[in-house]
């Protein structure tokens, strides 16, 4: 114990190494931060460091640390009313739905405690629905960490659960920087979306439920296709030809991450079923949503809905979602998203130009990737895309926690997606620091 009674950075470490697990890592490989409290855009560690939060933790806490309308909700509904079970109706459950469905567009909601559970029910419910077992989704996509999810997304991390479930189909992505179809063509032609097409008639259209896609793809590198509109409307018109549902997976680029409340409002179409969670609730407690158009929802009046959570509609998690909501709309968030959109563009494009290892950034709203590359002309990898990082992109990991900042680095990308209250100041502190971090790249180019 520290001399103020309180834990020390080394008795909290040890206490979380001994007797807890941390996710997607080699236990004995971790170091992690001993976190005290967090405000805005920063957090601090209990020895009173202070870090810059450029990945909103998990791509989640959009409104930022400790915002005070949305810890006093979760207060006073914790003292009103802590918990009841599913079967019961809440006040702040009806309301929480109805704003929900306010900004989505669609009908009803069942809640569930996280995006795995939301993504998961979206492909049962579908599925239910149709009356037909297969799920087309891409293969650079992240869905979830549940046996299903971890199938739908064909991020390497689902590898360890393969076999995994038999009904869920693969398709490339709109990943332009690498596209198979198009990346040595002066613009996209959309065969990325045609392939999708092609898929699915080869599959047989009557077999498929839906089409689970990201509104831009998340963890997976920020990809959507330049021609975003034209992608969107054109897979819209081929379900909607052949009876086959939408299921957009809103759980990252959703609650004003990309300058709209969702990803997919940049394509002009509505979804048939919504998968949500983080920014719903920006991490203060937990809570997901399935989202679902007023005629599915119809089905399920005189049918049975084969889904049930324990902690689905927690009072709580609802009273916190409703006040985000609120936060997102009173704090004009989404109309600052789009207003540091150019500061984030301009900050990027100096990167591009002072240092040969960046070879693209790509991104909209406050959601960007940085890709970093050996070569720009061979467009190699820093690191391979997969597996754990490799000395470059270690030492860049390492030198942005010296220097105060926390940002998801994965692979050969740097991410920077920021709480949505950030400043242009902030931003360009921010980027400083990776500026200062890419010289480390730099160092390993192998181009001219």
């Amino acid at each position: 114990m520290s001399g103020n009674g309180e834990l020390s950075a080394q008795e909290i470490i040890r206490l979380n190494r001994e007797y807890t697990l941390f996710s997607w890592s080699v236990q004995n490989a971790t170091n992690p931060v001993p976190v005290s409290h967090g405000e805005g855009v920063y957090f601090w560690d209990v020895d009173g460091h202070r870090y810059l939060d450029f990945s909103s933790q998990l791509m989640n806490v959009n409104i930022g640390h400790g915002n005070k309308k949305v810890i006093r909700a979760i207060q006073e509904q914790a003292e009103k009313l802590a918990f009841i079970q599913p079967a019961f109706a809440t006040d702040v459950r009806g309301i929480a739905g109805q704003k929900i469905s306010e900004v989505t567009g669609l009908k009803k909601t069942f809640f569930t405690l996280g995006g795995a559970e939301a993504v998961e029910n979206a492909m049962k419910l579908a599925r239910l629905a149709t009356g037909r077992q297969k799920i087309v989704s891409r293969y650079r996509a992240y869905h979830g960490a549940t046996f299903a999810t971890g199938t739908a997304g064909g991020d390497p991390r689902g590898i360890p659960n393969e076999p995994g479930v038999p009904w869920v189909r693969h398709v490339h992505d709109p990943y332009r920087y690498r596209c198979l179809f198009c990346r040595d063509l002066p613009e996209c032609n959309l065969m990325c979306e045609m392939h999708i097409e092609e898929t699915i008639r080869l599959e047989g259209p009557h077999t498929v439920a839906a089409v689970l896609l990201e509104g831009v793809n998340g963890t997976s590198g920020i990809i959507y296709p330049p021609r975003n509109r034209e992608y969107w409307q054109r897979l819209r018109q081929f379900c909607d030809e052949h009876g086959i549902l939408i299921i957009a997976d809103e759980v990252m680029s959703g609650w004003g991450r990309t300058g709209k409340w969702f990803g997919f409002e940049h394509g002009g179409i509505k979804p048939d079923i919504i998968a949500t969670a983080k920014g719903l609730t920006c991490g203060y407690v937990p809570l997901g949503a399935t989202i679902v158009s007023e005629k599915i929802a119809d089905y399920f009046e005189d049918k049975m809905l084969y889904a049930g959570l324990t902690y689905s509609s927690h009072p709580v998690s609802c009273a916190a979602a409703s006040a985000c909501i609120d936060v997102y709309k009173e704090e004009h968030l989404i109309e600052n998203t789009v207003a540091m959109e150019p500061v984030m563009e301009r900050e990027m494009q100096g990167l591009m130009e002072r240092h040969p290892s960046v070879g693209e950034y790509r991104g909209m709203g406050l959601f960007y990737v940085i890709e970093v590359v050996k070569n720009r002309e061979t467009r190699e990898p820093m690191t391979p895309q997969s597996g754990t990082l490799n000395e470059p992109m270690a030492k860049l990991a390492g030198y942005l926690r010296q220097r105060g900042m926390s940002t998801f680095v994965r692979w050969n990308w740097i991410f920077a997606v920021p709480p949505l209250c950030i400043t242009e100041e902030q931003i360009e502190e921010g980027m400083q620091i990776i500026d200062e971090a890419l010289e480390i790249t730099d160092d390993y180019y192998q181009g001219d």
